[in-house]
């Protein structure tokens, strides 16, 4: 993966993507993750924080599964944070779908 690639445009969220092409796609960013962890930390740091990636809870995996690799963990916790930022894009651009009581 190249180090200039935007790791939202690698997953691209807004298309629906094979189980096959999830597991590609999840696989090069452990690669690129287990990458930026041995040659560029302060990259990896940037992405996580401009993702938004809970710290509280990423030290918590991270302790609670310390045989597992840490690329792996990273990756889950990004692509469920970019998931979780798409399904709030979606339910903001129909407008109509947020129930009255929590609308501003």
């Amino acid at each position: 993966m190249d180090d200039n690639q935007n790791i939202e445009e690698l997953l691209n969220l807004n298309r629906q993507l094979t189980a096959l092409e999830k597991l590609e796609i999840k696989e090069q960013l452990i690669s690129y993750i287990n990458h930026l962890l041995l040659l560029d930390f302060n990259k990896l740091v940037q992405i996580l924080y401009r993702v938004d990636v809970d710290e509280k809870k990423l030290k918590r995996l991270l302790l609670e599964n310390k045989e597992t690799d840490a690329a792996i963990i990273i990756a889950n916790l990004l692509i469920e944070r970019l998931e979780e930022k798409e399904k709030t894009k979606n339910i903001f651009k129909s407008g109509g779908d947020i129930p009255d009581e929590e609308k501003w």
